[in-house]
């Protein structure tokens, strides 16, 4: 049975008509089944047939275990997302990407497709005086309203910087995570466990948020 309606694919078919260059999901699961690795790998399949721009390759966790620890895979589901020439975007989905998520995974495939990050231009400056890496977890619920504008506001900083990388962790599916970062209210962005905060900031916030953490 199909995760997406008529009403749906053919939305999802109009928001990649404009994809130029290639994307490939990479989807990491395990045959020993985790809560929603099946729900994964049929949504990012799903998506597949709605684009010959976008191709998925499922791995197991363990049988593809140096390819997971280079995408630092190290929970499922886990989805990756590359662009052109498997172009590491930085863009990590942890958990399924559905209900208010959904949107989140449609604009890093767009973004990926691009390779436009759509910062301003005061944002990508600052980003470029960047000088170590910075690993955002942002942790979310499916159900959360605002929660996408978190996921993608740290997106787009990934795709602006090689030395970022954004994770959507969903809190209800690793609540070791959850519980160790104290998430009581989502969503709740951490950056390299030094800085952490609740809610969406402007931009400018954020990448100023971001720039504490690399200090």
């Amino acid at each position: 049975m199909a995760l997406l309606d008529e009403s749906v694919r053919n939305e999802v078919k109009r928001e990649f008509a404009g994809l130029t260059g290639k994307v490939k999901l990479l989807v990491f699961t395990q045959e020993f089944e985790c809560d929603y690795c099946a729900e994964t790998r049929a949504l990012t399949a799903e998506l597949a047939e709605l684009s010959d721009k976008v191709e998925v390759e499922v791995h197991d966790l363990l049988a593809s275990k140096d390819l997971a620890e280079k995408y630092g895979a190290d929970m499922i589901p886990a989805v990756v997302v590359l662009g052109e020439g498997d172009r590491d975007c930085g863009n990590r989905f942890f958990g399924v990407p559905a209900g208010y998520e959904f949107s989140s995974l449609l604009e890093a495939i767009k973004m990926a497709s691009s390779g436009d990050s759509g910062l301003s231009l005061e944002a990508k400056e600052a980003l470029r005086g960047l000088e170590k890496p910075i690993h955002i977890q942002v942790f979310v619920t499916l159900t959360c309203p605002y929660c996408p504008m978190a996921v993608q506001l740290a997106h787009r900083c990934a795709v602006g910087s090689d030395l970022v990388r954004a994770d959507m962790v969903e809190a209800s599916e690793f609540p070791h995570l959850a519980n160790r970062y104290g998430v009581y209210a989502v969503p709740k962005v951490v950056m390299n466990e030094q800085v952490s905060f609740e809610g969406v900031p402007s931009e400018k916030a954020f990448v100023d948020y971001l720039l504490q953490a690399a200090t």
